[in-house]
């Protein structure tokens, strides 16, 4: 049973702390860290008001354990159509609930249904399976490199193609399909928006095509395990989409962004290079430094007291992702990339019940990938200068568009 807020308490503690829009801009300073006003947000006030574009007035959690405390609440909704955008003034569009299959998007016990479902197919031990395929994978992409280089494109020839792979082998996609697979799957990402739209519909009728033949021909794979269970053929296609989306574009832009990282800080590198044992703990500091995913978005479905502060039923809250990881009441000196940091406990990856639900394959795939580029060229380096890089900066997950590196040919 929750306690009743404080209403009067609450709301007279907000009281004293401006309005203030959401912070988006990174460029100035580091290319690695957060925009500054969440820095000063943090420390004046963890949580507080934000006025939101259509003229909503929510709340922006910056601090470590506001932003736990809000992930964990289920008095506050993961339900799309309940909340305001914190990036556009939509105009009063209705937002139609989550499509079936789209269970980031739903609560208990819709949620619930979904993950698990798909749970225990991304277990720990699971995952570990994977290893020496992924180990395959990553060889071949650094010959590949090897040949074409010595400047490449990282984030094409690199990035981009490993993760993709071990998604498609996971749903099922036949091997002669996988090529124009991965060109739409980053199209969606990557693209302009005619060409995001165009690569979604493709994609979309793709799936469809691939559920129905996983009805008719069962293979070894996610989406065939699935058709035994009571998942529609439109439920089952918005599964696969939501694996597609979180298997590739969040690890493909760590990979990048990871290795832009590491080049910019060439103590981290050495590190890593000379003791590839320090891999796993090294992808949790990567993940905490970086934090791509830029936000969570949660409506109050009643009055939440939180922090001192009221929410109110109705009001969306935003949950700043990197500040949090960046919170120096958590992490020491926070604003360090130290891959000997034991950085438990990060929120790159969620928190409560709508944590990532593939994290651990991520993990596999970076813990994999890291250590074995550093080796294979330990004269790794940027291709052009640090400012030229160009960063993503127009979606919710952060990261570089290319990453021109080269290296010395022996």
């Amino acid at each position: 049973m929750h306690n009743e807020p404080s209403t009067h308490s609450a709301h007279d503690a907000a009281q004293h702390f401006e309005l203030v829009t959401r912070p988006t801009d990174r460029r100035t300073g580091c290319p690695f860290d957060p925009p500054a006003e969440l820095t000063h947000f943090r420390a004046e006030q963890p949580l507080r008001r934000l006025r939101f574009p259509d003229g909503h007035i929510g709340w922006l959690a910056t601090g470590y354990s506001v932003c736990r405390a809000i992930l964990a609440d289920a008095r506050l909704s993961s339900r799309k159509e309940l909340m305001h955008n914190p990036s556009m003034d939509i105009g009063g569009m209705e937002i139609p609930p989550a499509a079936p299959g789209e269970f980031i998007n739903m609560d208990e016990p819709q949620h619930g249904r979904y993950r698990k479902l798909l749970a225990g197919k991304f277990t720990v031990r699971r995952m570990q399976l994977l290893t020496e395929r992924v180990e395959q994978v990553t060889a071949e992409h650094l010959d590949a490199m090897e040949k074409a280089g010595p400047t490449v494109d990282l984030v094409t020839a690199f990035a981009q193609p490993i993760p993709a792979i071990m998604i498609c082998e996971l749903l099922g996609v036949p091997y002669q399909d996988r090529d124009s697979f991965q060109e739409q799957a980053a199209a969606i990402f990557s693209g302009d928006m005619d060409d995001k739209l165009a690569a979604f519909t493709a994609i979309q009728a793709y799936l469809a095509q691939l559920v129905a033949a996983k009805r008719a021909d069962p293979t070894d794979d996610i989406l065939s395990d699935l058709t035994d269970s009571d998942l529609t053929d439109e439920e089952l296609l918005g599964v696969g989409f939501l694996l597609l989306a979180a298997g590739i574009d969040t690890t493909a832009n760590m990979l990048g962004l990871g290795t832009f990282a590491l080049l910019s800080n060439p103590d981290q590198f050495a590190a890593l290079r000379s003791d590839p044992s320090l891999a796993g703990q090294a992808v949790e500091e990567l993940l905490r430094y970086l934090t791509i995913a830029e936000l969570g978005l949660r409506a109050a479905l009643e009055d939440v007291e939180i922090d001192g502060q009221l929410i109110k039923a109705g009001e969306t809250v935003v949950v700043s992702f990197p500040a949090a990881n960046r919170d120096p009441a958590k992490y020491p000196e926070p604003d360090r990339l130290d891959l000997h940091r034991k950085a438990i406990g990060h929120l790159a990856f969620g928190h409560g019940a709508h944590q990532c639900l593939a994290q651990q394959l991520a993990r596999v795939e970076m813990s994999v990938a890291f250590p074995a580029l550093l080796t294979r060229f330990p004269t790794l380096r940027l291709a052009v200068p640090q400012e030229e890089v160009p960063l993503r900066v127009s979606t919710n997950v952060y990261g570089v568009q290319s990453l021109p590196i080269t290296w010395d040919k022996e």
